[in-house]
């Protein structure tokens, strides 16, 4: 697999992850590791934060869109 945004740039690099969100394939200079929130509550939507966080793999845009929370 090839990182999705190196090839938008007509790059050719292979991923070394996939954004846990999206789904995009990830080199190292686009991966980002964080620790996001865990959330529980019913469908379709998470209600509460339950005060534990994950460390998880994201693409720039997931990564970004999460911080405006």
């Amino acid at each position: 697999m090839k990182c999705y945004v190196c090839a938008k740039e007509g790059k050719n690099t292979d991923a070394v992850g996939i954004c846990i969100v999206c789904g995009m394939g990830l080199c190292m200079d686009h991966v980002i590791r964080e620790d996001i929130d865990l959330m529980e509550g019913g469908y379709p939507f998470p209600v509460k934060k339950t005060g534990k966080r994950l460390l998880r793999i994201l693409c720039p845009e997931c990564a970004a869109a999460y911080k405006k929370e």
